[in-house]
């Protein structure tokens, strides 16, 4: 691929009419979602060496890296002003609806994107309403001073490395040594889990290590052939030390991003990223406290904690556990070989495809500000399957109950079906169907299954090549998968009515087809099926009864059934009113529905402390919860409290 030599910009490219409706949901998904080196790490496949841009391999000898060891990118103090867990916006700041402001929009500082990274990471996955009791009834955003440590690590047969960070914090506990592993939930960047590990362990004095699992915000610029570094600024044209670089033979417009177009299908990996970024910590600690060294498995305590894909990722790591000593797995996107489990991809697709007709037959749903022109839809989409002969009926009530009948038969609940109003609103199920449908496939940037793409997008939706201003923000606002941070999903078959509806039926028969790109795909699906955790290590499950995104009845239902049939003491909390985002209950009517699933998170983690310091486990819980206004302790209910 040959850079343009601008920056953030390209060619034009071809317009596709889009109706300005969607323009508002794009905007408003838009707000949804270092000087001394730390020494090689313990495994032959976690050794760093230090990077720099006038030893790396010309970019045409970078498809090899690999089988180079990972590299460190460098440390940094976080201290007077600044601090691990908050960025010195403490818990006032976390709560500003705008993000903290870039002097230079073009040019944003290495420090600036990493505080702007910090805050949209916290608002993305916590509850911050003031009267959502975060702070007050559970939680810390403490200013925690000390260091950060930075690398990239690649597992072995990868193409890509993938981030990670170790947070060792002043008062690092060396008399109680302990470190919190975790993988960022979604495909969010290398801060994505710091409210759930780093708001944990940090204040506690233990060390936090992070990964990004494969995926992150490491967007790569196909117009101006350019990346992003390893701070997080925009990488030079051609630079090959930016964090991703899609390679030869790719488009030269629109955008690539890890998750997508790695061709890794990183979520194979997950539980070696988590593994890796353990053994970087013990690494660190080597050299950030050689006082206490050796730091080994044997010696330092390791929890390992993730929520969504961070659970799912936590959850392969505990196969093969025989260096963890305990992990809490919050709503994990998981899928094993048991009855009612069912993969992501299989129910993502079916419900981008049905539930905007279905939700026509519910009464009452939650309301977001989108759901004006997603209430629109459901009758050209009703309309559309009908014509399909997917659904029956002939007006849209009874196609709408036909579409219901099917998600009920399917396996849906009624909970998890009006929780899920919310991603319908936001599109969120076509958004994951497309960028998986990529990783799971190995497809190159280019080559997706049902031709759809990425770039940034003019009023009307068409692409067009992205700002300086765009790319700047990518690395510390992108959610990690588009639309979002001014990148969109380019559909090639958008026709009105139903305007996505026919893409959605290429990426469902990606799963229900026999064609060579559908066997790809699931063959990709296959590669991430998990298995029970290793005996007697203990698991501690979190999911919330009204998850609409990732269903109960899907995921952590059949892997606790199937684990405990393998004998392994897997234990179970049931959240009810509490649905997969907790960021969205600053939506009023979510406030007024549903309850934040963080607390039982911590609480979960409490749990699992006491236990590895002579405690009981806790027990299997159905935890009921009072929803709407100011939350407390006798709404949350949490166990242990």
């Amino acid at each position: 691929m040959t850079g343009q030599g601008r920056r953030c910009y390209g060619a034009g490219m071809n317009r596709i009419p889009m109706p300005a409706a969607l323009l508002g949901a794009a905007c408003t998904l838009l707000l949804a979602g270092c000087a001394a080196t730390p020494p090689a790490a313990n495994a032959p496949d976690a050794n760093v060496h230090r990077t720099d841009s006038h030893a790396t391999p010309p970019r045409d000898a970078r498809a090899a890296r690999s089988a180079e060891a990972p590299r460190l990118t460098g440390q940094a103090a976080h201290r007077d002003g600044d601090d691990l867990l908050t960025a010195g916006l403490g818990l006032t700041g976390l709560q500003q609806a705008t993000p903290p402001p870039f002097a230079d929009p073009e040019a944003p500082t290495a420090a600036e994107l990493r505080r702007r990274a910090v805050w949209s990471s916290w608002r993305g996955i916590a509850d911050l309403r003031p009267e959502g009791g975060y702070g007050v009834v559970y939680g810390s955003a403490a200013t925690v001073p000390g260091r950060e440590f930075h690398a990239l690590a690649t597992v072995p047969g990868a193409k890509h490395p993938h981030r990670l960070m170790v947070q060792v914090p002043d008062g690092f506990d060396a008399g109680r040594r302990c470190v919190v592993v975790t993988a960022s939930s979604g495909s969010r960047g290398i801060y994505g889990a710091i409210a759930v590990a780093g708001a944990w362990g940090l204040p506690k004095g233990c060390a936090v290590a992070y990964t990004d699992k494969g995926a992150g915000s490491d967007y790569f610029d196909l117009d101006a052939g350019q990346g992003i570094a390893v701070d997080g600024r925009v990488a030079a044209p051609d630079d090959p030390a930016a964090a991703f670089d899609p390679g030869a033979g790719v488009p030269t417009t629109g955008i690539a991003f890890k998750h997508a177009h790695s061709q890794d299908n990183p979520e194979a990996d997950w539980g070696r990223h988590v593994r890796q970024a353990a053994e970087f910590a013990l690494a660190t600690l080597e050299t950030a406290m050689p006082q206490g060294a050796p730091y080994t498995f044997d010696n330092t305590r390791i929890i390992a904690v993730g929520i969504s894909n961070g659970g799912g990722a936590v959850l392969r790591a505990a196969e093969d556990g025989d260096w963890l000593d305990a992990v809490v797995a919050g709503e994990p996107s998981i899928h094993i070989d048991a009855p009612g489990a069912r993969a992501l991809y299989d129910y993502t697709t079916e419900a981008a495809l049905l539930m905007p007709c279905a939700l026509a037959d519910l009464d009452a749903l939650p309301t977001s500000p989108l759901s004006t022109v997603a209430t629109a839809m459901r009758a050209p989409r009703c309309a559309a399957l009908r014509a399909e002969g997917v659904i029956e009926g002939d007006d849209t009530a009874a196609q709408a109950r036909s579409a219901h009948a099917r998600l009920r038969d399917a396996g849906w609940t009624e909970a998890a079906l009006r929780a899920a109003a919310l991603s319908v609103d936001f599109d969120l199920f076509r958004a994951v169907a497309a960028t998986y449908a990529s990783a799971y496939g190995r497809y190159p940037a280019g080559a997706h299954p049902c031709g759809m793409s990425f770039s940034a997008q003019h009023p009307d939706f068409s692409p067009r090549p992205a700002t300086a201003a765009e790319c700047a923000a990518w690395w510390s606002d992108a959610s990690g998968i588009p639309p979002g941070a001014g990148v969109g999903v380019i559909d090639p078959a958008l026709a009105a009515p139903d305007l996505t509806g026919p893409g959605l039926q290429c990426l469902r028969a990606l799963w229900t087809g026999d064609s060579a790109d559908a066997q790809r795909v699931r063959a990709g699906v296959a590669a991430v099926a998990s298995a029970p955790p290793r005996a007697g290590l203990p698991v501690l499950v979190v999911h919330g009864r009204d998850d609409g995104l990732i269903p109960f009845a899907f995921t952590s239902a059949p892997y606790v059934v199937a684990s405990r049939a393998a004998g392994r003491d897997v234990r179970l909390w049931e959240v009810r009113n509490a649905q997969h985002f907790d960021g969205f209950l600053a939506l009023p009517d979510y406030a007024a529905r549903y309850v934040p699933l963080l607390p039982y998170v911590y609480a979960a983690l409490d749990r699992v402390d006491a236990y590895l310091d002579g405690g009981a486990l806790p027990s299997d819980a159905v935890i009921e919860t009072r929803p709407g206004g100011h939350l407390d302790a006798a709404a949350l209910a949490v166990p242990g409290t």
